[in-house]
């Protein structure tokens, strides 16, 4: 199967935002979600859970942001990623405790598109692993709803950013304020004693928003295998079992999803 025939069943289209111009693809009907892809790319275990969403009603907007879309993951490819988005991609705040970074403003004004397109009572957003907190961030967008955070992997930087979550001060406040307001909260995802996603990460997150932070940490026993990693990092995709709290944790989000944008 070649990567495009990976993606056959999604409909592609450009989406530009100054100064970004983005593929993203798109399936279903119903209230939006956007699903923005982990390190190394759009890889096929993405665009399953993807595909889970929009079958359980819902419009899936897919941002191909770095990588080659439908292509499979494999160390290599992993490793090559990584370096060039890391060191020469702009877009991306890699190392920045309390900044988002540039691409959330594009994400966000996909997140208007999709809920002007697709209507509901929102949109949801999940980010993974280097992508993982662009959820959060997009909050600042009235439109986003059901923000979720699959092992938020940014920023990077050692123990100094331990327990940084690479927002800055006015998207928490607005995200606090808003889940206040409307009643709103957003879920975060990770395994226990991933390097990436460090304990206190999680803990500045439930320090900032309480009980309005579903905080979901999976042992790693729970976790389907993957060659490329050593330790279970990707819970709704390399490492997602078809059974057990990995299973259990997809679900949960799908339902987020369903309540947070309105599907009837």
């Amino acid at each position: 199967m070649t990567y495009e025939q990976a993606l056959s069943d999604f409909e592609r289209f450009e989406f530009s935002e100054a100064p970004y111009t983005r593929p993203v693809y798109r399936k279903g009907t119903g209230p939006a979600v956007i699903v923005m892809h982990e390190m190394p790319g759009l890889h096929p275990l993405v665009l399953d859970f993807a595909r889970a969403v929009a079958a359980a009603g819902m419009t899936v907007f897919c941002p191909s942001l770095f990588g080659t879309p439908g292509k499979p993951v494999t160390k290599s490819y992993v490793l090559a990623e990584s370096l060039v988005t890391t060191c020469i991609r702009r877009e991306f705040n890699v190392w920045s405790a309390d900044r988002s970074s540039p691409i959330v403003d594009w994400l966000r004004a996909l997140a208007r598109r999709a809920h002007q397109e697709c209507g509901g009572k929102g949109v949801g957003a999940v980010g993974m692993c280097f992508t993982g907190g662009f959820a959060l961030a997009m909050m600042t967008e009235p439109a986003v709803t059901a923000p979720v955070l699959s092992q938020p992997s940014l920023p990077v930087g050692g123990a100094r950013k331990r327990r940084a979550i690479g927002v800055s001060q006015t998207e928490i406040s607005c995200a606090r304020r808003r889940f206040a307001d409307e009643r709103l909260s957003m879920i975060g995802l990770r395994f226990i004693g991933d390097p990436l996603v460090p304990d206190e990460r999680f803990d500045r997150y439930t320090c900032e928003f309480g009980d309005k932070f579903e905080r979901w940490d999976i042992d790693p026993a729970e976790a389907m295998a993957h060659p490329s990693m050593k330790h279970p990092h990707s819970v709704l995709t390399l490492n997602l079992k078809e059974e057990g709290v990995t299973k259990a944790a997809q679900q949960r989000v799908v339902e987020f999803f369903k309540a947070g944008t309105g599907v009837a």
